[in-house]
């Protein structure tokens, strides 16, 4: 039933793509075949290519790119260069600029996404820089300020491209084209794990995600992309020369994107649009159109933050329906297991020290299989820095992790989450940019899951992860439009549609009232019941003793005891870190 899904869906967007192609060709048969008004038709279907590229990066991804025009700028170099001075045909020469841009774009990704923020523009506004200042010097190789002059247009099969309506009607179809593709990519695997990365690097490579790697390929994908619009830009124009691809160019790119909605290849298409015609609109105007057109600019960023298609988009998720129809229960349901003695999760010695002080300090612990295992303490003990740890959110000082007798200790977080590993975290880390079922799905897709490279089965592993937490209904909300407690739920949910050995929850009853936490640990009993070996860290004693097989006690960064419930939470040594040394009376 999953294939046959996944099937349908492809075939349903074939005919869709068609249709869009004739619909683009039949406006381009209506275009003025020359002149001021083809220009600007030329113009905005190109941009709109590079901008759809910059939706990857910087829309799906996150990642500040002001690099944009460079990259269409060496797509377009590439075909004026290989037509004009190699006497290539114009397709080998638009390859040739795309697959040039796209790997200048991973090297750049390479060298610089280990940086964020406003570093990482400012290493993006460098690279622009260099080169437009190679364009411009290179003049043996980039013809320099004088431009590039006559780029021949295509012939394909017999079919030539050189007139106006022609080459138009090849820029709107590739744009229908790379439109669909870079929808689809959103959709698919690759794009909710760029916008896992997005949202919470630190969840994302917990779910499973290579986060560098992630960022890398969206900088390369989106610079393909960037590459093919300055191709097509190059032979629509006949001309091109440095300063058509400077950095204010690069500026006027990333503000269409703003404008029609990062988050969309199609609000690349309004926002494109929006600012190559409208100022041909206002024009009658004439001595005030571009202060309207600016204050009109202004008024859409400051109001509409997620863009004008953000806003149509917000308008159809209100009208979404709930998902109906039975799925499969998760597979860990159809399991039933007792505790064992076969450990799962054996630390050794485990250090963690900042500087002068000593988080860890030589901690043992040992988790059995189908047990539930809790790990206290006072705050400032050592519990969060020890999960992190485990999940290889922080390199131990000293100490092994051996994971189902693997050692896992110098494994990145991604990786220990394929091993079957997965948590939760204190504070709440959901992507906040997705649905409740996107969030799932992120889950549910992590490399070496039995349904991974399945998307279709993807869906109904996430369905069957919300049906047990009791959030199915809510699958196509926001997820940041729930309750606090619902955000657990959805992590948690999260983290069992990833089908893990061992689920290591931080305080999941932090910030829950009475009811929820009667809820929660009415779940955890039935994962319990079924087998799942999980690590809690709580300082609820009531839902600790409802649940925990096993209690293992930390203070300042030390075992301090381990055993039994009633053992350990009768130990004098356990009730003096919780409420203090007994004062001595007599004194």
């Amino acid at each position: 039933m999953s294939v046959n899904l996944a099937s349908a869906r492809v075939l349903r967007g074939l005919p869709q793509a068609a249709i869009a192609c004739v619909a683009v060709v039949v406006v381009a048969s209506f275009a003025p075949a020359d002149g001021y008004y083809l220009n600007i038709f030329m113009q905005a279907a190109t941009y709109a290519i590079a901008v759809t590229g910059l939706v990857i990066v910087l829309g799906y991804c996150g990642q500040i790119s002001i690099a944009q025009a460079a990259f269409f700028g060496i797509g377009a170099y590439g075909v004026a260069i290989g037509t004009v001075d190699f006497g290539l045909g114009f397709f080998p020469s638009l390859v040739i600029g795309a697959a040039a841009a796209g790997l200048l774009g991973l090297i750049l990704g390479l060298g610089s996404l280990r940086l964020g923020g406003h570093y990482l523009a400012m290493v993006t506004i460098s690279f622009q820089q260099i080169l437009t200042l190679v364009a411009t010097n290179w003049i043996g190789f980039t013809h320099g300020p004088d431009g590039i002059r006559d780029i021949p247009r295509p012939t394909l099969l017999g079919f030539s491209f050189r007139n106006g309506h022609a080459f138009l009607a090849l820029c709107l179809v590739t744009l229908v084209l790379v439109t669909l593709c870079v929808w689809r990519l959103k959709t698919g695997r690759l794009g909710r794990a760029m916008q896992a990365v997005r949202d919470n690097e630190l969840a994302a490579g917990t779910c499973g995600i290579d986060v560098f790697s992630t960022k890398v390929i969206a900088f390369g994908l989106s610079a393909v992309v960037g590459g093919i619009g300055g191709g097509l830009f190059a032979g629509g124009f006949q001309y091109i020369s440095p300063d058509q691809f400077s950095f204010s160019e690069s500026i006027v790119l990333l503000t269409m994107a703003l404008l029609g909605g990062v988050q969309s290849p199609f609000g690349a298409l309004v926002g494109t649009g929006l600012l190559v015609i409208l100022p041909e609109w206002l024009r009658f105007l004439r001595q005030v159109y571009l202060a309207v057109y600016g204050a009109a600019v202004i008024l859409i960023m400051v109001f509409l933050p997620d863009g004008l298609w953000g806003l149509m988009l917000e308008r159809v998720r209100r009208r979404a329906k709930p998902i109906e129809g039975g799925v499969a229960p998760l597979p860990l349901l159809a399991e039933h297991g007792e505790k064992s003695d076969e450990i799962v999760l054996d630390v050794q010695g485990i250090a963690k020290h900042f500087g002068g002080l000593k988080a860890l300090d030589g901690v043992d612990l040992s988790v059995r299989r189908g047990s539930v295992h809790a790990l206290i303490g006072p705050n400032g003990s050592g519990k969060s820095t020890f999960i992190n740890v485990i999940t290889g959110l922080y390199r131990p000082t000293a100490g092994r992790v051996i994971f189902a007798g693997r050692d896992i200790t110098n494994s990145a977080p991604h990786l220990r989450n394929r091993a079957g590993l997965a948590r939760t975290f204190q504070n709440i880390r959901v992507f906040r940019g997705m649905t409740v079922l996107e969030n799932v799905m992120v889950g549910a897709e992590r490399p070496g899951n039995d349904i991974a490279e399945n998307p279709a089965a993807g869906v109904e592993r996430a369905l069957a992860a919300l049906d047990f937490v009791g959030l199915r209904g809510d699958a196509h909300r926001q997820v940041g439009a729930l309750s606090y407690g619902h955000q657990r739920y959805v992590e948690i949910a999260r983290a069992l549609a990833a089908s893990p050995r061992m689920l290591l929850l931080d305080e999941p009853a932090a910030g829950l009232n009475l009811t929820e936490k009667q809820e929660l640990g009415a779940l955890l009993r039935r994962l319990k019941g079924h087998g799942l070996t999980i690590l809690i860290i709580d300082h609820d004693m009531n839902l600790v003793e409802q649940v925990a097989d096993h209690i293992t006690v930390l203070n300042f960064g030390r075992r301090i005891a381990d055993g039994l419930p009633n053992e350990v939470l009768a130990n004098p040594d356990v009730i003096a870190a919780y409420l203090g040394e007994p004062r001595n009376e007599a004194a």
